[in-house]
């Protein structure tokens, strides 16, 4: 648990080598029961060369931006941002009549043909999500790419990825689809199960080594855990007694060399110097072609 602004917040991965889950840069889980530790929230801000999709699941999330557009996330709406050339953002978090707050922000890589490209802004409600529920109970909402025939609302992020939210009901065994190209991780936010061909989950502490010979499942993975996978172009998991809840991302590596500052990802320290001159001379952010 580290804070980022004013919110305290649980880092999946993030600000290590870029290499490892690329195209994806950083994962916060940002998960609070007490005002105090959200309130604050992320004030005025810059942005460029990355995108963000922000995902709310309990409390709301007013934000505003220098494209002059204002709104407020619920429960269950994704927000998608192209910085791109350069924005300044803010996004301040309120609790539910509960006071709980919790919600998901992924950032993905933009390749350098689109690093200086115009920013674009998109909330997208609830409502919009499509979700499937199979016969076995098992839930899938498709918040981006296409999924059992069905495709999220949100498109043309450069990273091509494919954002499930997936409940797998108690002692249920279930296999998902990844396209072999792909980097894909899972993050186990509620319950707990076993994932096949994964990589040691991270986060957690593990009680035993588990093997099976049948399907290769192993280690059992709870909540606020990150499981890596490799090259293989299935995801089995086995839930818990508890059903198990967690999100499976995907997306086309981009393969480009990565210079990082904060919340500006470039691709060589020459255009992060660039980006930090233009916000000490006002020049950060262009103007609309």
């Amino acid at each position: 648990m580290g804070l980022a602004a004013g919110v305290r917040l649980h880092r999946a991965f993030g600000f290590r080598d870029p290499k490892e889950l690329d195209p994806f840069l950083l994962f916060d889980d940002f998960r609070n029961e007490r005002p105090e530790d959200y309130l604050r929230g992320f004030p005025w801000h810059p942005h460029r060369g990355i995108e963000t999709i922000t995902y709310v699941l309990a409390g709301t999330v007013e934000h505003g931006d220098s494209l002059g557009n204002r709104g407020r996330l619920g429960a269950g709406d994704v927000q998608w941002m192209t910085a791109g050339s350069g924005i300044l953002h803010q996004e301040m978090p309120q609790g539910n009549a509960s006071g709980q707050m919790h919600g998901f922000q992924l950032w993905a890589k933009l390749p350098s043909r689109l690093k200086m490209t115009a920013p674009r802004y998109q909330d997208v409600q609830s409502a919009e999500i499509p979700e499937i529920i199979d016969d076995d109970g098992t839930a899938v909402r498709v918040i981006v790419g296409s999924f059992w025939g069905r495709s999220g609302p949100v498109d043309g992020i450069a990273a091509d990825p494919q954002y499930l939210d997936i409940f797998v009901p108690a002692g249920r065994r279930k296999t998902f689809r990844v396209d072999t190209y792909r980097r894909a991780f899972a993050y186990v936010f509620e319950g707990a199960g076993r994932f096949a061909d994964a990589s040691r989950p991270e986060g957690v502490l593990l009680e035993k080594e588990v093997l099976g010979r049948e399907m290769n499942i192993r280690d059992l993975s709870g909540n606020r855990t990150l499981i890596r996978f490799g090259t293989g172009e299935e995801v089995t998991v086995q839930a818990g007694d508890e059903g198990i809840r967690f999100l499976l991302i995907s997306g086309a590596p981009i393969e480009e060399p990565v210079a990082w500052h904060g919340p500006i990802v470039m691709n060589t320290q020459e255009e992060i110097r660039q980006a930090m001159a233009d916000l000490r001379n006002g020049r950060f952010i262009r103007p609309a072609q």
